[in-house]
């Protein structure tokens, strides 16, 4: 049944959307194949909505940080298009895969060019531009998340950023091979240090949903200033929903309706433009690479509310 009492009950919808999240308790499998993400609980659950006037509202464990993996992607191509880098999309594609987010296939065919800057590939292509004009691409990521959702303790996770450069071989040859096109401008093994050390970021719900909030504010970030043109922020969110869930955005776009971008580390943060930033957490994921809970709880979420970009 959807609530419609003129205020929208934010809270109200955010503990509804964490009953859905939990009747899909037991669904999916934690990504094991980071073996320091192996040891998450697939049953926990955290969501976090940050409103563009500065409301904050939160349910579940919306405070416990865990990995943000791919959602960093985010973070990363938006500091590079701030800085007047629109070169990045003659290097970068805007197309959905429609392949795991770690193949190989497409890059032999296009000629080392990504498809988009939210599957691997993309995102080391993005990390190395973000390495070249700061010197430190995870260091500007971290201080700009720890600014914007005012936590100086979001960190990098040593022990998962080793444990992916440890059973990071398919990362590796994503990577030598779009350097063997001429892709990459700096070492591999520094692009990819830096890489797994922005994947490996540690952050909660409460955190993604301040720090992405920006744009949901059509590129302001939160003391005002402006980190992307509105027609930047308009384009990354165009690319979020098309782009940001892996192989599933056509099913997330069905049932969310939201622009998103998900993690293997069982986040996914979604925007509600001219609203709010909205981050779900459940590690179960299913067989794209999405979490189970969190899918269903932003499902859920619009379903009540009726927000969402259709």
């Amino acid at each position: 049944m959807e609530r419609h009492t003129g205020a929208v009950d934010y809270q109200y919808l955010l503990d509804e959307a964490m009953s859905a999240a939990r009747r899909s308790a037991g669904v999916g499998r934690v990504a094991d194949y980071i073996p320091a993400l192996a040891r998450a609980d697939p049953d926990a659950f955290g969501i976090a909505l940050a409103t563009v006037d500065g409301e904050l509202y939160g349910a579940g464990a919306w405070t416990q940080p865990f990995s943000v993996q791919s959602i960093s992607k985010l973070f990363t191509l938006a500091l590079v298009l701030a800085d007047g880098e629109q070169g990045i999309w003659e290097r970068v594609g805007r197309e959905p895969s429609g392949n795991p987010f770690n193949s190989l296939v497409q890059l032999e065919t296009e000629r080392g060019i990504p498809r988009n800057p939210f599957i691997n590939a993309g995102a080391i292509v993005v990390t190395d531009k973000l390495l070249s004009l700061t010197g430190d691409a995870a260091g500007a990521v971290r201080a700009f998340l720890r600014t914007e959702a005012d936590n100086p303790l979001v960190r990098t996770d040593p022990e998962v950023a080793a444990s992916e450069a440890g059973h990071g071989h398919r990362n590796a040859a994503l990577a030598h091979f779009i350097a063997s096109h001429g892709n990459l401008v700096n070492p591999v093994e520094e692009v990819l240090a830096e890489y797994y050390a922005h994947c490996a970021i540690e952050a909660s719900c409460r955190d993604l949903a301040l720090a992405g909030r920006f744009l949901a504010r059509h590129g302001l970030r939160a003391d005002g200033s402006r980190l992307l043109s509105r027609s930047d922020a308009k384009r990354v969110n165009g690319v979020l929903l098309t782009c940001g869930t892996y192989d599933r955005g056509g099913e997330f776009a069905y049932r969310v309706g939201l622009p998103g971008k998900s993690g293997v580390g069982g986040g996914v943060l979604a925007m509600i433009p001219g609203r709010a930033a909205v981050c779900a957490w459940s590690p179960g994921l299913d067989a794209a690479g999405n979490s189970v809970g969190a899918v269903a709880a932003l499902d859920a979420f619009t379903t009540l509310s009726g927000l969402s970009v259709f």
